[in-house]
């Protein structure tokens, strides 16, 4: 989850077929791949920290996604569990590069809802969990934006 692939300056913070093509237990099903993808991703969709081109290729998704009527789990699957600079405001950007691409959204993840779990992927995918771990990624968000001016 903080591996940051850069090409050309474009970022890449992470892709769920790193995951189940990697350290992934064999004994879930492949959709806990997604589920911290789509968690951040959907935290991005509430502050509106997303680009132009997300908002003109994914407004049924981001539509779908506030109304709760699909899940982090489904909406990082409709986009392959890609999160690439492109989905991204500048803003958006810089803190996901701060914060997901610099390790503490894992950090953050691993204590707010997998401390007691054999590991991140074992996390389910309920509006209870992506709550505590909104609450966690805006208190980031407003200690960044305090940080940066």
């Amino acid at each position: 989850m903080t591996n940051v692939v850069s090409a050309r300056g474009k970022s890449i913070y992470d892709n769920a077929k790193n995951h189940f093509l990697g350290n992934f237990p064999g004994d879930l099903p492949i959709e806990q791949a997604y589920v911290h993808i789509g968690m951040y991703l959907g935290w991005i969709i509430e502050e509106e920290l997303y680009s132009e081109y997300f908002e003109d290729e994914a407004d049924t998704q981001i539509f779908r996604f506030k109304k709760r009527d699909i899940s982090c789990t489904i909406l990082s699957e409709i986009w392959d569990g890609y999160l690439g600079h492109e989905l991204f405001s500048e803003e958006g950007n810089l803190f996901t590069f701060y914060y997901y691409g610099g390790g503490l959204y894992r950090k953050d993840y691993e204590e707010v809802l997998s401390s007691s779990l054999p590991s991140l992927y074992h996390v389910q995918d309920t509006w209870d969990n992506y709550k505590k771990m909104a609450s966690c990624m805006s208190i980031r968000y407003r200690d960044w934006k305090k940080l940066v001016g």
